[in-house]
């Protein structure tokens, strides 16, 4: 089970920090990831990596930006956004899978989704 939290409203250039809970097993192989959908968008692909801590991929426009990374103890899967922009906003989903996929980036790779936490950003 994956719960993410962290969204609110800030304003382009601030920070923001989401949170993902991870419930239940997970192993070195286990893979977790974000995805964002915008309104009338398709849900897109912004990060993901190995819960072992390796692999960490970024989508290219938030490369630089975001940062995904995870905590072992909390089992928590965190996604650093700093110098956010209005095009940023989007409810936020974390996703998780076992095993790792070459197609991390499509949403039929992924397994398990969370509820999704809203990140608004205003000009």
């Amino acid at each position: 089970q994956l719960q993410a939290s962290g969204g609110g409203s800030v304003q382009a250039g601030d920070s923001l920090r989401l949170s993902c809970a991870v419930s239940g097993r997970t192993s070195n192989n286990f893979g977790v990831g974000w995805f964002r959908q915008a309104p009338g968008k398709e849900r897109e692909f912004v990060a993901a990596m190995r819960w072992s801590g390796g692999y960490p991929q970024h989508a290219d426009s938030v490369k630089g930006r975001f940062t995904i990374s995870r905590d072992n103890v909390k089992n928590t899967v965190y996604l650093q956004m700093n110098r956010l922009k209005p095009e940023d906003t989007a409810v936020y989903f974390c996703t998780g899978r076992v095993g790792w996929s070459v197609a991390y980036y499509e949403t039929s790779a992924w397994a398990y989704w969370g509820q999704g936490t809203l990140v608004t950003v205003s000009s």
